[in-house]
């Protein structure tokens, strides 16, 4: 099976280039990182919920999370300013396109009662997001281990300037959108 880096030089450039006229390779838009951020609220009260959110991230995206911490203090959440309170791994390069494969042919079409993704999630700047209700849809995530069943969010950034164009790079990836 080809890689998407590999399908993205050499079908999805040039197909952008006739579609919205660029004149170089360089205007045509590109998947510039993703963003995989798992919150864990639980983690103010046990820090074994992190943890496990961590190893699983870590499993997840083959590359080790950073915790992420609270900006400032919210006592209606039990929340101080500093506590450990998520994980996030941004992926760049070859891991980026490993995990994209990973995600549109193994770990989307196992999700249940799964009919596509959303169109509506794009910010604006061709940047796309995407929620996951539980990480077990990821075939690296052992069931039996889970503590808790958890969502995570992924961002996949692009360096689109509208939200059609980052629709249309996204779908030529073969990114699977509701008709």
């Amino acid at each position: 099976m080809e890689t998407l880096k590999k399908l993205y030089i050499e079908k999805i450039v040039p197909s952008l280039k006739e579609k919205f006229g660029y004149t170089t390779d360089m205007q045509v838009p590109r998947i510039e990182k993703i963003v995989l951020n798992m919150g864990v609220g639980d983690a103010t009260v046990d820090s074994k919920y992190l943890e496990a959110a961590l190893k699983d991230l870590e499993a997840i995206a083959m590359q080790k999370p950073v915790v992420t911490k609270a900006k400032k203090s919210i006592a209606g959440f039990k929340l101080r300013e500093g506590n450990k309170i998520g994980c996030k791994v941004t992926l760049r390069g070859d891991k980026m396109y490993v995990f994209l494969e990973k995600l549109i042919s193994i770990a989307l079409p196992r999700t249940r009662d799964f009919r596509g993704i959303s169109k509506s999630s794009f910010d604006g700047r061709g940047n796309y997001t995407l929620g996951i209700k539980e990480q077990l849809i990821f075939p690296e995530v052992e069931y039996d281990n889970v503590i808790k069943v958890r969502g995570l969010d992924v961002v996949i950034v692009t360096s689109a300037k509208t939200n059609e164009e980052g629709l249309e790079l996204l779908t030529q990836f073969g990114l699977p959108f509701r008709k």
